[in-house]
């Protein structure tokens, strides 16, 4: 998965080849990520207003999934090769554990 705010290779490319090399590739990246972020910032504010600093960032930044949760989303795609009993023990297991 990529990042939204992540500049795309072929634009990276092309930086590259700007006179600044590494620099300048730095710099546009930042700045084009900043544009990024702004913009989906900008369409989620009209969504539910009121909203708060907290709302936004929330939004824009959100927690990764736990530990717990990314083990379940492994089990979930290898299910199909787990006795049922196996899954069942070690899924119990795994929703038993804080998060």
């Amino acid at each position: 998965m990529t990042n939204p705010i992540t500049p795309p290779l072929e634009l990276v490319r092309q930086w590259c080849h700007e006179d600044g090399g590494f620099l300048i590739v730095c710099a546009k990246a930042a700045q084009w990520g900043a544009d990024q972020e702004l913009e989906a910032c900008c369409r989620w504010l009209p969504k539910l207003p009121p909203w708060s600093g907290n709302d936004l960032r929330r939004h824009r930044r959100p927690e990764p999934p736990s530990l717990k949760e990314q083990a379940l989303a492994v089990l979930d795609d290898c299910s199909d090769r787990l006795e049922g009993a196996h899954e069942n023990t070690i899924r119990r297991a795994l929703e038993a554990l804080d998060d």
